[in-house]
């Protein structure tokens, strides 16, 4: 049942994740090189680079989208009292 109540800020979570973790990776990825990320059919780019890009996009990518998913269950949490995630069992 938590579950299901989650759902609407998971999914609004995810979006804002995707939103945001593209714009920091812009923004990295400015200070990096002044040209667009290379994409792996891009005829100029080095392997080095386009997988450097590559790499620094998901880790960029999974990074905002731990914290946004963090930051909805937080926000469940406090709005109903219930943890949407697995909890550890308290030690007796």
């Amino acid at each position: 049942m938590v579950k299901l109540l989650y759902k609407p800020f998971a999914l609004l979570g995810g979006l804002i994740a995707a939103r945001l973790g593209r714009s920091v990776f812009r923004s990295v990825w400015a200070r990096l090189d002044a040209a667009e990320p290379p994409g792996p059919t891009t005829e100029q780019a080095s392997l080095p680079k386009v997988v450097g890009a590559a790499a620094l996009e998901a880790a960029t990518m999974a990074g905002v989208a731990a914290a946004i998913d963090r930051l909805s269950a937080r926000a469940f949490q406090y709005l109903t009292g219930l943890w949407p995630g697995k909890r550890e069992a308290e030690p007796e």
